[in-house]
């Protein structure tokens, strides 16, 4: 006798019990899946979190800031954009939203984010915030910077790590900001740049590799992210709590491709990843600083803290102050 065929009731029922979901594509089982290209970096638990949620496969691919216009670029008119998904600064989702890569969803999570946080699809959910981070075995609490004007204390001096800020974009952002929004004259940014250079910072291709002779005690304190303070734990790591000024960064936004080849999951990714659930991951596991009203990263004085969002600078004027700051801070 014949065994008796399994019912197709049952065996989907298996597949998502197995959290493996499957859709039929041109005659073919095809396994559910979303692809996100992103800048961000240790977002593991949240694509986790949201196959385990949905059965949906999360593939994450990150680009750098600097690479990432012209890698979605180059996909994007040839045809082979494989990202459902892109995050990114807002400044570059809105040159890509300009030349028509990003469509106008807006999810519906979109209602709880703060007002004008969404523009015609592109939505801003955190800040990429920077600020002092220093080891606190090494680093007594009398010699914690107060204000960054601090960091031109000649104790500091081949002590300090920092990003390139002849070449690292957020880096010369970040000094931009000073400018605008800490300083009250542009004579006092200047003399701010030229005491900082006057003690010898170590220079980094990025913020990724900052931490590390911190921890190691090569250095003590560094212009860096303090979400490392959650990433790098149990690292001895804290952040300078500078008074009456601002921590900075630039705006992390997102938004879903006009050419996605799984518009229905890049939705579901979307929502997701917006939802306070997600958030609530990204800033207890990732640190990062998020929007969602009330959830913040376990880093201690945080929530009391005031982040601000800086503006992008053009490439052009990106080179123009890599240039002027490779003169100040003799980048060889």
């Amino acid at each position: 006798m014949k065994p008796a065929k399994k019912s197709v009731s049952f065996i989907v029922a298996l597949l998502l019990i197995s959290g493996t979901l499957f859709v039929e594509k041109g005659g073919a089982a095809e396994e559910a899946k979303v692809a996100f290209y992103a800048n961000i970096t240790a977002v593991e638990p949240i694509m986790d979190a949201f196959t385990k949620a949905t059965g949906i496969k999360a593939e994450y691919t990150r680009i750098s800031t600097a690479k990432f216009l012209a890698t979605v670029f180059t996909e994007f008119e040839a045809g082979k954009l494989m990202a459902d998904v892109i995050q990114a600064p807002l400044p570059v989702l809105e040159m890509l939203k300009a030349k028509g890569v990003i469509s106008s969803y807006v999810s519906p999570e979109a209602a709880t984010y703060p007002e004008g946080s969404n523009k015609d699809g592109i939505q801003q959910f955190g800040i990429e915030y920077v600020g002092l981070i220093y080891n606190k075995e090494l680093v007594k609490p009398e010699d914690v910077p107060k204000r960054y004007q601090d960091l031109t204390d000649p104790k500091w001096k081949d002590k300090i790590v920092m990003a390139n800020p002849a070449s690292h974009a957020t880096t010369i952002c970040w000094l931009i900001g000073l400018r605008d929004n800490v300083f009250a004259s542009e004579a006092e940014w200047m003399e701010f740049l030229k005491g900082l250079a006057a003690n010898k910072p170590m220079f980094v291709a990025s913020f990724g590799p900052t931490p590390a002779p911190i921890e190691s005690g090569e250095k003590v304190i560094g212009i860096s992210m303090p979400k490392y303070i959650v990433t790098k734990a149990p690292a001895p790591l804290d952040w300078a709590r500078v008074q009456n000024q601002p921590l900075m960064g630039t705006p992390r936004a997102m938004g879903i491709s006009t050419k996605a080849p799984h518009p229905e999951e890049a939705k579901k990714f979307m929502d997701y990843w917006l939802s306070k659930e997600a958030m609530g991951l990204l800033a207890k596991d990732v640190g990062e600083y998020v929007l969602t009203p009330g959830v913040f990263p376990p880093i201690e004085g945080m929530d009391q803290a005031k982040v601000i969002s800086i503006k992008e600078l053009s490439d052009d004027e990106i080179a123009k102050w890599g240039e002027e700051f490779k003169k100040i801070f003799a980048v060889k």
